[in-house]
């Protein structure tokens, strides 16, 4: 199978953001839904649930959406574009980064800005300026494909509720 170029999706913030949570580049299940993590073996809306104290998984998406956005929470991309052959981070090649600068910058609430797995971070990190009084965490994926147990996940997670 060829690599196929994939896009991400817009910014999903709002001016009061205080968390920002940052994934790599949607795999194709949610590049086909349009819908961020719509892949029903990854954990993202089980493991951000508590840190929202909303039952996430269980809404439609658009309460999902807006439910993180009561809560000041954004959710984006670290990549604009890339060739992929599956939606394992792994096969990504040629990414493009977004301008993440650009938007923290019009971000003035932002406190956190959490990775959603190592590629991410790793792509992201280089993105950012120096940051002041913003927090930068890495999570581990909430992809299935990451094996290491919900409950250690779970554990890591929590603790961007020092965001809001």
């Amino acid at each position: 199978m060829s690599a196929i170029r994939h896009a991400s999706f817009a910014p999903h913030v709002a001016p009061d953001t205080r968390l920002l949570i940052l994934g790599s580049l949607p795999g194709a299940r949610s590049l086909a839904e349009q819908r961020y993590y719509a892949h029903p073996t990854n954990q993202f809306w089980r493991l951000l649930a508590p840190v929202v104290d909303r039952p996430l998984a269980d809404m439609p998406y658009d309460a999902r959406l807006a439910a993180l956005r009561a809560a000041n929470v954004g959710l984006w991309d670290v990549i604009r574009s890339a060739e992929r052959r599956s939606s394992s981070d792994s096969e990504i090649r040629e990414a493009e980064a977004h301008d993440l600068a650009a938007l923290v910058a019009d971000l003035p609430d932002l406190r956190m800005i959490a990775f959603n797995g190592g590629k991410a971070a790793v792509i992201g990190r280089r993105q950012l300026p120096r940051l002041a009084g913003i927090t930068i965490v890495d999570l581990p994926s909430s992809s299935a494909a990451n094996t290491v147990g919900f409950a250690m996940k779970s554990e890591r997670w929590l603790a961007l509720r020092d965001a809001l």
